[in-house]
């Protein structure tokens, strides 16, 4: 990226906001100054960045893609003045946490993460975090975006950010395979990572026979209750480079001999499943293509994405797609189908929108909530409303309000009651839904939107709708 003084010159005279996630690292933060995120690297992590830069460490993890790449700029742009770098690195469009990821996702991450750590050795550096939070996804990619993670090796010292990985990835990542690929959202609870205790208590005594669950969890967690209270240099053990690449060996292999435990919910297969026609299907797909043609939208949110149908036609579109399913399976199939077609503008996430990422950490900023994160240009709501407003008991004006709030334009189908899936929604339940109609429906969304069309899908009884967002 090329840097333009003057206009960087103007813009640092301007006030730099710190990121609410970056206060804890001494060595540097980040912050956002007109829109456009700054790292900061602080005095104090001088001697190390200059490691990182005159090694060669940086320009083989860029390369590579596991490491973010990042522009140097004049020091004049700096937050406060604690600042020895300001860089201004490769802009992250939508940030993602380990807990909306489905399990293919982390076990990515985590290998990324340790392929960073093996290359780092071979340049005299070692990460000091090893935390899922500092991964992206970037272009398909997962991605190292800390540039600050990394400390000068010293021979014979420990990986000080072993435990952290075994939190952060290969604890959530054995439940989800052992156990339920649900567990997966225990990473919303323990942003530090799942205590090792807690989930030695909670995966099968069969994992007990596999050695490197027992070695990286079981035994872990027992030692960290035995020496837990010990001083640092009487628990720390000398350890060579050769071992440190074993034990990081021995974890990459033990990540990719775990697959995700199947909680079926039948919503991967829904495709095959479909209660109309190719034909009908085909209809429904041309007309989200002259909707979105309309639109041209830069970032589209597909809500209810399932296995990705129409994310990935916003895609073909030039849209930045995310694509956001509550069904962890459907998720993983569509994860699975983006990386190995090397989709870059599509990233899905296991997200549900009846219970939404919330803002939590400290002061409930540190981790942002899914609707802080947009709103996007526009939102696909396909074979969603049914299961909100009858599946989940909620108004349609509150689902206008949402769907209005996440983004600028809608593309809304409506599925009347008469359509064989609000029927199986209705299957051992009062039909207490005398306000579910077109009509209703209609009016509680002119409220938040001005309905551009309506566009009857041919062979089904279902509507689609292309609705532009009002004011508020």
């Amino acid at each position: 990226m090329a840097t333009n003084d003057n206009a960087l010159a103007a813009s640092a005279a301007r006030p730099a906001t710190p990121h609410a996630a970056s206060f804890r690292d001494p060595a540097g933060f980040v912050f956002v100054r007109d829109g456009v995120v700054y790292r900061q690297v602080n005095e104090v992590y001088r001697g190390d960045y200059d490691t990182l830069v005159r090694s060669g460490l940086y320009d083989a993890l860029a390369e590579r893609g596991l490491l973010i790449e990042h522009d140097e700029v004049p020091t004049t742009a700096q937050a406060d003045a604690r600042a020895c770098r300001v860089l201004r690195p490769r802009q992250v469009p939508f940030v993602s946490y380990p807990y909306e990821w489905c399990f293919s996702q982390l076990a990515d991450a985590a290998r990324t993460t340790l392929a960073v750590q093996q290359i780092a050795l071979a340049h005299g550096m070692s990460l000091k975090d090893a935390t899922a939070y500092n991964i992206q996804f970037l272009a398909g990619r997962a991605v190292l975006v800390d540039t600050l993670s990394f400390e000068r090796y010293e021979p014979g010292t420990p990986w000080v950010a072993y435990r952290q990985f075994c939190q952060q990835f290969l604890a959530p990542l054995a439940l989800m395979s052992a156990v339920d690929v649900r567990l997966g959202q225990l990473s919303r609870v323990f942003l530090d990572g799942v205590p090792l205790d807690l989930a030695s208590r909670l995966l099968p005594l069969r994992t007990m026979g596999r050695f490197s669950l027992a070695t990286h969890i079981h035994l872990h967690a027992r030692a960290g209750r035995r020496f837990g209270n010990r001083p640092v240099a009487e628990t720390r053990r000398r350890m060579s480079a050769t071992a440190m690449r074993g034990l990081i060996d021995n974890l990459g292999a033990a990540i990719d001999r775990l697959t995700p435990r199947s909680h079926d919910t039948g919503w991967a297969r829904y495709e095959e499943i479909a209660t109309y026609s190719a034909d009908a299907r085909d209809a429904k797909e041309r007309v989200v293509r002259e909707f979105l043609q309309q639109m041209r939208p830069r970032v589209v949110w597909d809500l209810g994405a399932n296995t990705g149908r129409f994310s990935r036609v916003a895609a073909e579109m030039g849209a930045l797609t995310l694509a956001f399913d509550a069904d962890h399976d459907a998720t993983e199939l569509h994860y699975r189908a983006c990386r190995a077609a090397a989709q870059r503008r599509v990233l899905p996430l296991v997200v549900d929108l009846v219970n939404p990422s919330p803002g939590i950490g400290w002061a409930h900023q540190e981790r942002s909530s899914l609707a802080s994160r947009g709103p996007a240009d526009a939102v696909l709501a396909l074979a969603l409303l049914h299961h909100l407003a009858i599946g989940n008991n909620v108004p349609f004006d509150r689902i206008a309000d949402v769907l209005r709030d996440l983004g600028a334009h809608a593309v809304v189908e409506y599925v009347p009651k008469d359509d064989v899936r609000v029927q199986q929604l209705l299957v051992n339940r009062t039909d207490g839904f005398d306000d579910y109609s077109e009509a209703a429906f209609e009016r509680a969304f002119r409220r938040r939107f001005d309905i551009c069309q309506r566009v009857p899908i041919p062979g089904t009884l279902r509507v689609l709708y292309l609705m532009r967002g009002r004011a508020a």
